[in-house]
């Protein structure tokens, strides 16, 4: 069973039938193929929308907190409160074991009630290993989102196994012995805090590998070759995404059909309702992922979540490097696909208002069977659950109007393969409630900016033979181009500082911030999404 403990293992209750086995496993806690390529000679940011004006009550003497302040007017310490209470960094080791990763900072800023986003961070641990990050976009709840942000990264890494190291994981739960950790979490401690799948998962997980075990088609020099060269494992990685992202979403859907078979209630609303396979899969999310390992870069984007590579130049200036597409109307490659996966006689009602059928905005998401099924089972689903109407949506308990040639969503990633260049400095990966706000080269010159100020703000160590009139000059230098006390350490924070405060000059207007801040959650939707952002430290900024 899948468990959040404090070293962040997972434990999987296995046995040949009931799973009763308790098996430590786990969880310890310049080339760019298809890029496009953004050189902007000055910061553009998206317009900022326009904030309503909250009417009270004669009388009521304003809208006020308990401290008697009127909303909108919160201190310095309220605002850095709210930003940094879900902010998380985490500095690996230098070494090999960190693959050109510095570190990473992120954080998540939450509009929807509760919030929809989830994101994960994680060290492969087998063979050269690797590093994983991954923010999660969900719609209609965060059950898809929670569940995907849990799995998807244990599924990567059955997929990037070895199959003789898949064959000793086997004998390992069978003999209830415990076995070597495939993951360690670097985690925030609240992004645990839910529960997941379970032994459902953990069933689901294991026939996964079993089925790579029995696999004719695999090489089966690969069994011997524990020693492949790096080229090798690397030329796993593209297929082990793709075959992980889509594996997963179809043990989704497997689970939703076998306990709506089997359960005669779905969950009522609360904390355990998360983990109905029913409603993870009624639900759906986006998906973008990067693997980094031995200065490789591999991004697998499902969606409309964003990765961004900063890109130093000789010069000192900032480019952002777009390494996913959309997958939405917006993208006229994926809207052509959609279309042409469909009978010329759906060609008016497949994408409607840009949406899919009229309904969802990403043409490719985990779960949101409701645009998957066929049409009979989903028949099924809402004349035999009339349960189903107190614990989801509208819009998920309505069937999808001109639902004629299922599926019409795809779970399929887009995967880019980059090798990391010295310029690369960091990389950028975030829900569309950034983009929504801020435009990519105006994400990119902040985090550059920061990174390099925190650079110039570490401690001066004199070079030997420095004389104290160089010493002097060059310390005069670092205070000219630190302009300011830098307010954020955390370069996820420092985007969210400015995403909703940003005064239209590259300052943060604090009375906006504030505002933005401290909106009713009936409202806040209305004016932001969701935002989830990591930050990955590639390169050290050159001063």
């Amino acid at each position: 069973m899948f468990q959040s403990l404090e070293s962040c293992s997972l434990i999987l209750n296995l046995s040949e039938n009931t799973w009763t086995g308790a098996v430590a496993m786990l969880g310890r806690m310049g080339t760019l193929t298809g890029r496009c390529r953004f050189e902007l000679k000055q910061r553009r940011s998206l317009s900022s929308p326009v904030l309503p004006r909250l009417h009270y009550p004669a009388g009521s003497g304003g809208r006020k907190d308990r401290t008697g302040q009127e909303a909108g007017q919160m201190s310095l310490a309220q605002i850095n409160s709210i930003l940094k209470a879900n902010e998380h960094s985490h500095t690996p080791p230098r070494g090999p074991a960190s693959h050109g990763v510095l570190g990473f900072h992120s954080n998540m800023l939450q509009s929807n009630q509760p919030s929809e986003d989830r994101r994960s961070s994680a060290t492969y641990l087998p063979g050269r290993g690797g590093l994983l990050f991954g923010v999660f976009d969900g719609h209609a709840g965060p059950a898809c989102a929670h569940s995907v942000s849990q799995r998807l990264f244990y599924y990567i890494a059955v997929a990037k196994l070895p199959l003789g190291t898949l064959a000793e994981l086997e004998r390992a739960v069978e003999e209830e012995r415990a076995v070597p950790p495939l993951l360690e979490w670097h985690q925030h401690p609240q992004d645990h805090s839910s529960p997941h799948g379970g032994a459902t998962s953990s069933h689901s997980l294991r026939l996964y590998w079993q089925e790579r075990l029995q696999d004719q088609d695999q090489d089966q020099d690969e069994d011997q070759d524990q020693d492949e060269d790096q080229d090798q494992e690397d030329g796993r990685v593209t297929p082990a995404l793709v075959n992980a992202f889509r594996r997963l979403d179809c043990d989704l859907s497997v689970e939703a059909q076998v306990h709506l078979s089997t359960s005669r209630r779905l969950s009522l609303p609360g904390e355990r309702s998360q983990s109905s396979p029913l409603r993870v899969a009624l639900s759906g999310c986006t998906a973008c992922v990067a693997h980094i390992c031995n200065g490789v870069l591999h991004v697998a984007n499902l969606g409309d979540s964003r990765a961004v590579l900063g890109v130093q130049e000789p010069d000192g200036r900032w480019s952002a490097v777009s390494l996913t597409n959309d997958h939405n109307a917006q993208n006229p490659d994926e809207l052509q696909r959609i279309l042409g996966e469909h009978p010329a006689s759906e060609r008016r009602t497949v994408v409607r208002h840009e949406r899919l059928l009229g309904l969802l905005l990403p043409f490719r998401a985990f779960g949101d069977v409701r645009f998957k099924w066929s049409r009979e089972m989903l028949s099924r689903v809402h004349e035999a659950r009339v349960d189903l109407r107190s614990v989801v949506g509208e819009g998920v308990r309505t069937p999808a109007p001109h639902y004629l040639t299922p599926p019409y969503l795809s779970a399929q990633p887009e995967v880019i393969r980059h090798r990391i260049r010295p310029s690369d400095k960091f990389l950028v990966l975030a829900t569309d409630g950034l983009w929504e706000l801020m435009h990519r080269q105006t994400v990119v010159q902040l985090v550059g900016e920061l990174l390099t100020g925190l650079q110039q703000q570490r401690p001066l160590v004199p070079s030997r033979g420095m004389t104290l009139g160089g010493l002097q000059r060059l310390l005069l230098e670092r205070r000219g181009q630190v302009m300011s006390v830098l307010e954020d350490q955390n370069a996820a924070t420092h985007l969210l500082r400015h995403a909703l405060g940003d005064d239209g000059y590259g300052a943060v207007a604090p009375n906006r911030l504030a505002k933005m801040l401290s909106l009713p959650s009936e409202l806040a939707r209305r004016y932001r999404d969701d935002i989830t952002i990591t930050v990955i430290h590639l390169n050290e900024p050159d001063l």
